[in-house]
């Protein structure tokens, strides 16, 4: 039977990856699509995926605290995860920052924020695709330990 540790980290990978695939995936573009000014609905988004960043970070500490001795394999997903948010955001985000501030007034400057936008937006994909690993396999572990607790 599941622990209330094991529900305790399903629920909050559940809301981890589902939070930080809403503000990708959805909130973004929707900014993006439905605003008349770029620069307000760029703000607006860096603002989230701040947020975000550490929303992630605080999560992948308590899940990994959670699932590092009981689950080694999923432990692997969550660092991935993790190592993705401090690369795409703590690492690109204030070059990107430095970059914007010029106002992307030449070509070169566009080029390069372009370059880091998408390795940063490459590494928010990665990070999506372990949270659904993370999410699909979360559930089939508890499973699995209860099949084993049954046999015993």
């Amino acid at each position: 039977m599941p622990t209330a540790l094991d529900r305790s980290r399903v629920l909050l990978t559940t809301a981890w990856v589902g939070s930080s695939w809403t503000i990708a995936y959805l909130v973004a573009p929707t900014l993006f699509a439905s605003l008349p000014d770029q620069i307000m609905a760029g703000t607006i988004a860096g603002r989230l995926f701040l947020l975000e960043s550490w929303l992630s970070v605080f999560c992948g500490i308590v899940i990994m605290a959670l699932v590092y001795y009981r689950h080694k394999q999923l432990s692997w997903l969550v660092a991935g995860m993790v190592v993705c948010t401090v690369l795409g955001y703590f690492v690109l985000h204030p070059f990107m920052a430095e970059l914007r501030a010029t106002g992307l007034t030449t070509a070169d400057t566009k080029w390069k924020f372009g370059m880091l936008h998408t390795l940063s937006s490459g590494f928010y994909l990665i990070q999506s695709v372990l949270g659904a690993m993370l999410v699909l396999n979360g559930p089939v572990h508890l499973d699995a330990e209860q099949s084993r607790a049954a046999d015993h």
